[in-house]
């Protein structure tokens, strides 16, 4: 494997992000606004989404029924609410439906801003944390060792994505902010191009298409479903150190694979012949049948055993594990 790319959150983030702050514009109040877009979320499966409806939840709000949802990947989700107009995502979302947005001072270092627009207007906005992983530090520095690039490409705002690379120590000319679902297989396919062979780890909707697109997918167990589905491999728990490991364990199992192959050849290829009387003519030798059965056994006890030595190949075990 030469590179891995990341998405931002569920894989270098802990991947549940909780509402900081809400902005509310002039002309709307904070609990409808948090009502309205908690109602629309309810119909999203993005990690940025469920932080607005547990934030709304907090509050006995977010229950509103809904119609017409739509859903933009990579973008933000559209419903009717109560009678009214609401569309929650990002600044790109709002630009398409000819919302007027104003400038970018509402986002906060380290934050992931969530606007909502009602009725055509813009309402407020989400101030958002993810808080990082404190294992994606050493994943990053465990994959650099073993001679792999690790690239970060995130739906979230470019400098969202610049804060966790920088945290995480990926270099800066190998991340990519305010990705749409195509965009990140863009990339991927970007990168095969260059020659590489790639691992995609994603956990998302907006992650499929390029985890589909790599040479290696790689689905965190506990993401979307579709992400899972597009992936070739899933990991159980999201330790991302565990890609690391993954990737040991496949390079070591292929290894063990063509080695009991060689075995398992070598001795048809050797005994095979001496039972048919190659050996006769020159030195008199027969192959008595126990030999050729013990053989045979040998064979088999060969294979297994060279098996069992990825045992000893090194797993890195989330410590929720080891407590149990």
């Amino acid at each position: 494997m030469d590179a891995v790319i990341f998405d931002k959150t569920g894989t270098l983030t802990r991947g549940r992000p909780t509402v900081e702050q809400v902005i509310v514009e002039p002309g709307f109040e904070e609990r409808e606004l948090i009502d309205l877009a908690a109602s629309v979320e309810r119909g999203s499966e993005h990690p940025l989404g469920a932080a607005i409806v547990a934030h709304g939840h907090l509050g006995g709000l977010g229950f509103q029924p809904m119609v017409r949802f739509e859903s933009y990947p990579g973008r933000g989700a559209f419903a009717i609410v109560d009678g009214r107009e609401v569309l929650v995502g990002n600044p790109r979302l709002l630009q398409e439906r000819g919302i007027p947005f104003g400038d970018e001072s509402v986002r906060q270092v380290g934050h992931t801003a969530v606007h909502v627009a009602i009725d055509g207007r813009v309402a407020g906005t989400f101030l958002i944390a993810d808080p990082i992983r404190p294992e994606s530090a050493q994943a990053v520095r465990d994959l650099g060792a073993a001679g792999i690039e690790v690239w970060l490409v995130s739906g979230d705002s470019p400098a969202a994505a610049s804060l966790v690379a920088e945290a995480v120590g990926i270099s800066a000319d190998r991340v990519r902010g305010g990705m749409l679902p195509a965009d990140k297989a863009r990339i991927v396919t970007e990168v095969q191009a260059a020659g590489r062979v790639v691992a995609m780890v994603g956990d998302g909707i907006n992650d499929a298409p390029a985890l589909a697109q790599a040479d290696l997918g790689v689905a965190i167990g506990t993401g979307a479903d579709v992400a899972v589905e597009a992936s070739d491999l899933t990991l159980v728990g999201g330790n991302p150190r565990l890609v690391l490991s993954a990737l040991s364990l496949s390079q070591r199992t292929t290894a063990i694979i063509r080695q009991n192959l060689f075995w398992a050849f070598a001795y048809n290829v050797v005994l095979i012949p001496v039972a048919m009387g190659a050996l006769y003519p020159a030195f008199n030798v027969l192959l008595n049948p126990a030999f050729a059965a013990g053989a045979m056994a040998l064979s088999s006890v060969s294979v297994v055993t060279n098996s069992l030595r990825l045992r000893g190949v090194p797993i890195v075990v989330p410590a929720a594990s080891r407590s149990q």
